[in-house]
């Protein structure tokens, strides 16, 4: 898939098939296609992708990761339908897939089956485990959470709560993307494919890192974040004049000399016992009433400004409705324009990167139940009469 300026994205020409639901495989199939990658999403026949129908905290889910793909619905469980599914994946460089563990292989459709009828084909499985003791188990985002001990570091004590976001979810599945690249490349010198996976628990405990070298350096257990010792003098949020709140880091001697010198505090500034990071930490007591106070005797907006101005980092309290119409985001066209279920539109963030003078911008809008199965299949050969047969056996289901 070429940009505007007619050059190509970095995976035009690569095909990958998608048998995903939920986040973990959309959000891999997502990055893909973003990078112009021809995504092939399958979903089942005639019902299509089960987060279409979710409400509440799942309500945005199927328009958030499923731009820019191509969409079938197939029914893979008949025998027709597998047939198909089989063919699409003959003509394809990579498929991507989140079932549960073993399902692809029931079918089928597993790696071991299709790589004999396509040796080039990249098979990457995003489950809930790599390979181990736990492979076979059923996992979610939320799951490994709190067995990754995320939840627990983010609660308060004694109440393990989850991340706001589906964290472990988008994580894996763009592990899954490093994965996929990797055997492209390998690809490029062996003329083989091969099999890759991906694992929340495994991502889970990649973020869980830090926490794990500072507990056996330290030699002490690790605390929740609300809880943990500071290593910093100011990191924390403030109220501000209109009881708004702002977060603010003075994380080095240059913030703190910056921070008393716009607010006065020079006699804080010449301190001996404040002199270092380290000695602000010791002397809490000391350090936070002032930036408290810079913070309550200002508004929201003047204090960033202020930290702006004096060059400390800072962040206004931001909610989901603050993101949609963010500067920053919305810079150079960033945001992409994305029609929901309901024909309304909003506002959604690109992949985080830029590369050069490419251009990740939504090219097609997340596909209606079945309306690419016609063009699809057509291009695996079928003809009109084929697809008609087919869509009234319930094997496949078009728009």
């Amino acid at each position: 898939m070429s940009e505007e300026n007619g050059a190509p994205l970095p995976l035009d020409g690569i095909r990958v098939v998608e048998f995903c639901q939920t986040i973990m495989g959309p959000s891999c199939g997502l990055v893909l296609a973003d990078l112009g990658a021809d995504l092939i999403k399958v979903e089942p026949a005639p019902g299509g992708d089960k987060t279409r129908k979710l409400s509440g905290f799942g309500a945005g889910f199927y328009a958030a990761f499923n731009r820019n793909k191509r969409g079938v619905a197939i029914d893979i469980k008949s025998d027709a339908g597998r047939e198909v599914a089989q063919k699409l994946i003959e003509s394809a460089d990579v498929v991507i897939e989140n079932y549960a563990p073993g399902t692809m292989d029931r079918l089928g459709i597993g790696y071991e089956e299709m790589s004999k009828r396509n040796p080039g084909l990249i098979f990457c499985s995003l489950k809930g485990f790599l390979s181990g003791p736990y492979e076979n188990r059923l996992a979610l985002d939320e799951v490994v959470q709190f067995m990754g001990g995320l939840a627990y570091m983010t609660g308060p004590v004694g109440q393990p709560l989850r991340a706001g976001s589906s964290v472990i979810d988008i994580m894996g599945g763009t592990y899954g993307v490093i994965g996929v690249l990797c055997a492209l490349r390998d690809r490029d010198r062996t003329g083989q494919g091969q099999m890759v996976k991906g694992a929340l628990y495994e991502s889970v405990s990649l973020l869980m890192m830090q926490h794990m070298a500072g507990g056996a350096l330290l030699e002490k257990p690790v605390p929740p974040m609300t809880a943990r010792q500071r290593a910093w003098c100011v990191y924390e949020c403030f109220e501000t004049k209109e009881g708004d709140q702002i977060f603010i880091g003075i994380t080095s001697d240059n913030h703190w000399e910056r921070f008393c010198k716009r607010f006065g505090h020079e006699n804080l500034l010449a301190d001996p016992e404040l002199k270092t990071n380290e000695d602000r930490v010791a002397n809490p007591d000391r350090v936070r009433p002032p930036v408290a106070i810079a913070c309550k005797e200002h508004t929201k907006a003047e204090m960033c400004a202020i930290a702006e101005e004096i060059g400390i980092p800072f962040a206004p309290v931001a909610t989901t409705e603050d993101l949609y119409d963010d500067p920053q985001l919305n810079a150079e066209g960033r945001m992409c324009e994305t029609i929901l279920p309901n024909g309304k539109s909003v506002k959604l963030p690109r992949i985080p990167v830029e590369v050069g003078d490419h251009q990740f911008e939504l090219r097609r809008q997340p596909p209606e139940i079945g309306e690419h199965t016609r063009e699809v299949l057509s291009e695996l050969g079928y003809d009109e009469n084929d697809v008609t047969t087919l869509e009234e056996s319930g094997a496949v289901k078009s728009r």
